[in-house]
């Protein structure tokens, strides 16, 4: 047993030696060229005794993880994303950083699925949650790979976790009416009107400035994902309840949704999510979020015939496999289908 495990340290530390010396000259040599140095290096070190020194470690990476880390997160500001996204990216590394004793250059796909499998028992956690630490790894070790810290992502072999499909929930027409209802003042009725029938994410809601508003042709320029501009458009009713409650308001701010109370600063997001929260529970309405909102434009938008590819355009997605992922299918509409062409 003691031979075999000195057998696998030899192994591994040629397995290092390899490594460093490929990521060294990793801006010097073309694919193929690295692809030859391979070959050579492990024949050679084949027929190479190497002696392990107790307390020797080898560890010649130019940088050091958290040095890695905030690289990446600096990349990830310049990219345009959210400092609610890097702030997610930063604290998954970190957690990473905490609980490996390599530098990530060092790291391979064994390490990191065993990585994975630990935190999933450790903490619990939902396949959907693990899925989504996957892909901020699977990020970062992309820009290792793409910024020549490393020869290969690790992460490439580890696929998409397969999680439950659960149908999420839409807001009913009764339920958006219930919550206008009780609105108790003329920005959180503004609010809510401009969010179900924009499909805007909340972020690009608390960003808006008075001025961005086109009352005339009913649509505004909102501010997505990686700073991408769109327009977005509301209908009547909520030009009349934006209008009432701008003209309501005796401050100065820019901003088209303030506080309540001096000295009435721009809302952000955490405020609009708190907001209908609690009016949510007040109704006993069950998760009332602002991305639900969203959802139900979506939902309604397919369901109502508006072709995909403009569903895709109005909620901002890159991917129009993420406008599919938003849009439930009404199960009412399977069963008068079923009554048409089938039964």
């Amino acid at each position: 047993m003691v031979v075999e495990m000195l057998v696998m340290e030899v192994i591994n530390m040629k397995n290092t030696i390899i490594q460093e010396i490929e990521q060294s000259l990793l801006n010097y040599l073309d694919n193929s060229q690295l692809d030859v140095l391979h070959m050579v290096l492990c024949r050679c070190l084949d027929k190479v005794e190497i002696k392990v020194i107790e307390d020797t470690d080898i560890h010649i990476s130019e940088f050091t993880n958290m040095e890695l880390i905030n690289k990446f997160i600096a990349a990830k500001e310049i990219e345009g994303c959210s400092e609610r996204t890097t702030k997610y990216y930063y604290s998954t590394l970190i957690k990473m950083d905490s609980m490996i004793t390599k530098n990530v250059t060092h790291l391979t796909t064994d390490d990191l699925r065993m990585y994975l499998t630990e935190y999933q028992k450790i903490n619990n956690c939902s396949k959907a949650s693990i899925d989504n630490i996957r892909r901020n790894l699977s990020s970062f070790f992309s820009w290792l790979e793409e910024e020549n810290y490393i020869l290969k992502s690790p992460m490439k072999r580890i696929h998409k976790i397969k999680t439950d499909k659960v149908i999420k929930e839409t807001y009913s027409d009764e339920t958006l009416e219930l919550l206008r209802d009780n609105c108790n003042n003329l920005r959180d009725l503004a609010i809510i009107d401009l969010l179900s029938s924009t499909g805007m994410r909340v972020g690009e809601l608390v960003r808006l400035n008075i001025n961005d508003i086109d009352f005339e042709n009913r649509e505004c320029v909102v501010f997505g994902k990686g700073n991408k501009e769109r327009p977005v458009y509301f209908d009547a009713r909520t030009k009349i309840h934006l209008r009432n409650y701008i003209n309501s308001r005796n401050d100065d701010n820019a901003a088209l949704f303030v506080s309540l109370d001096a000295p009435h600063d721009r809302l952000n997001i955490s405020g609009v999510e708190i907001r209908l929260r609690q009016l949510g529970r007040k109704l006993g309405i069950n998760k009332v979020h602002p991305h639900k909102f969203r959802r139900t434009v979506a939902t309604k938008a397919i369901d109502k015939g508006m072709p995909i590819e403009q569903v895709q355009s109005l909620l901002g997605h890159s991917q129009i496999d993420t406008t599919m992922h938003y849009a439930m299918v009404n199960q009412n509409n399977v069963k008068e289908s079923h009554r048409k062409f089938v039964a």
